[in-house]
């Protein structure tokens, strides 16, 4: 393989982060959108996300996906409403050929776990669009820059098995 070439295709594909409401859900996502099934994707964090309760229910449950990260994922037609966070004991398997971490703490956890497995592990260091303040727009353009820079990496890294990094952003975003 030429030194300039990507890495091969892996089968399966894991992101991993904190919470797993924002960033590794925006990279699943986006990498589905990118690949469709020829990839196997998944998405995981360290901890349990808050509870908040559910009236319908009349019972705490575990809070799903940050309501912004919902919001731009939304611009591009992706629906994360059904994604319900997990952490890392929560998955089935650990059959993974590449593990991407977005955070610091998530990085030391798969290399913790890939010690033991097969399986490649990348950090690709992710701003945290939650510490931005200010108004609704402000914080929407935070969660953007995160999903337009989670798009052209994942476009880089996985590029021939699918769109390039341009369709996976609505116009003009990129």
């Amino acid at each position: 393989m030429p030194a300039d070439a990507p890495p091969p295709a892996p089968g399966a594909v894991l992101f991993a982060c904190n919470f797993n409401q924002v960033r590794s859900p925006m990279a699943e996502a986006l990498l589905k959108r990118l690949v469709g099934d020829r990839v196997y994707v998944d998405s995981c964090g360290l901890k349990r996300a808050a509870l908040v309760h559910d009236d319908l229910r009349d019972e705490d449950v575990p809070a799903g996906v940050d309501p912004f990260a919902r919001a731009v994922m939304a611009e591009l037609g992706c629906d994360l409403a059904r994604h319900r966070p997990k952490i890392f004991d929560d998955l089935e398997d650990f059959s993974f050929d590449l593990v991407i971490s977005l955070t610091p703490e998530a990085q030391h956890r798969a290399v913790e776990l890939a010690r033991s497995r097969a399986a490649d592990i990348e950090y690709w260091p992710t701003h945290d669009p939650t510490l931005t303040d200010g108004s609704r727009e402000a914080r929407l353009e935070a969660y953007r820059a995160v999903r337009d820079t989670l798009a052209r990496r994942i476009a880089a890294r996985f590029s021939g098995l699918g769109r390039s990094a341009i369709d996976l952003a609505p116009d003009g975003a990129l």
